[in-house]
């Protein structure tokens, strides 16, 4: 066998094309993000992630059945209440009114309405009631009324009128 050395350009290229493939795998591992471990594992979350979400109750027996992580608002359908519950399972209940916002014209005109009723009420305090009988007729003048009943009192004249003689005429 003789010694030779001969070259075949084929077997160079190939064994280029072989080392290109090794770099480009080399670069693309290091270009990726390394990837997770085969073992399988799972991630339960126990936890809603929805806390900011507005929850609706019917009732408050719906709002005791539910679980709660944190402090949970429960709405009622028409807004009118809403419950808090907290984690120990206490609930609180609020009224909820709607704040309509007002311009001028129904401010002042709820300031009129407002004097109108005081005033209302100011006259019907000073109204004296109308009856028959008059309660506050508390005289110490004994010449006004007669003992007898039926008979009509007699006229009684104030002290700071004076009196003027008349003659009597026959």
């Amino acid at each position: 066998m003789y010694n030779q050395t001969y070259y075949n350009p084929q077997v160079s290229l190939d064994r280029i094309n072989s080392q290109i493939v090794e770099l480009e795998k080399m670069r693309e591992q290091i270009q990726k993000p390394p990837q997770a471990p085969t073992n399988l594992t799972q991630n339960f979350q126990l936890a809603p992630t929805n806390r900011d979400v507005i929850r609706y109750a019917n009732s408050m027996e719906e709002v005791q059945r539910d679980m709660v992580i944190g402090d949970t608002p429960y709405f009622s359908k028409d807004m009118s209440v809403v419950w808090i519950k907290n984690v120990k399972g206490d609930i609180r209940t609020y009224e909820l009114n709607e704040l309509v916002p007002k311009d001028e014209r129904d401010i002042q005109i709820e300031l009129l309405q407002e004097q109108i009723n005081e005033l209302k009420k100011g006259m019907i305090k000073n109204e004296q009631p109308i009856t028959n009988v008059n309660a506050e007729q508390v005289t110490t003048d004994t010449t006004k009324y007669d003992d007898a009943v039926g008979k009509e009192p007699k006229e009684s004249k104030s002290s700071s009128i004076q009196r003027v003689s008349t003659s009597k005429k026959k």
